[in-house]
């Protein structure tokens, strides 16, 4: 099934706030999701593992970490930024976009000996840059090679869909005759 990018950008927030993400945090989730969805990768897929993965897990968050580069990125033109142990890695990538158009540069994630490139706008980047729990080296670069193709609309894996509903339904409040009452839904009567 396919899916507009603001349907996947609303569903994204909702879900991102289900799992009890701020709702400022949960609005940049749904930004990343898009803008990775907009870039040709399955962000639905990388929010969904994100936000089912075990408690235990003591990888960082990386849309914390994708703030912490956006908040501070004119400190990229000193030099690299390290990150240990961060989950999927690709939920890095829209926020070293929203970096690069800050400092009008090119920027690289390397992660697992695989490197994605992005000037703020095109993306270079291999499909597999899931890997959970590897370390992160964020950097400047020269130019974006082999930028991936613009999407228009998502289609994400039903399984990962089905799992944003499932966290975007716990924001839902329930439906109550008093509610109904005063206006929510049709009340007592249907006139459609």
């Amino acid at each position: 099934m396919s899916f507009s990018l603001n349907e996947v950008e609303a569903t994204a927030k909702r879900a991102a706030r289900g799992a009890e993400y701020s709702w400022g945090m949960a609005e940049e989730a749904a930004k990343a999701v898009r803008w990775l969805c907009a870039n040709d990768m399955d962000g639905v897929h990388e929010l969904a593992k994100l936000l089912e993965r075990d408690a235990e897990d003591q990888a960082a968050c990386p849309l914390r970490i994708g703030t912490q580069i956006t908040d501070n990125a004119a400190n990229l033109t000193q030099g690299s930024m390290d990150f240990p142990e961060v989950a999927r890695p690709a939920l890095v990538l829209p926020f070293l976009a929203f970096a690069a158009r800050q400092v009008d540069l090119c920027l690289s994630l390397t992660s697992n000996g695989q490197t994605a490139k992005t000037d703020g706008h095109a993306l270079s980047s291999p499909n597999e840059m899931t890997s959970p729990g590897q370390s992160l080296v964020i950097g400047v670069c020269d130019t974006v090679d082999s930028p991936r193709e613009v999407a228009s609309r998502a289609t994400p894996i039903p399984e990962d869909w089905a799992t944003l509903n499932r966290w975007a339904h716990l924001t839902y409040a329930p439906a109550t005759e008093e509610s109904r009452l005063l206006g929510a839904g049709a009340g007592l009567s249907d006139n459609d």
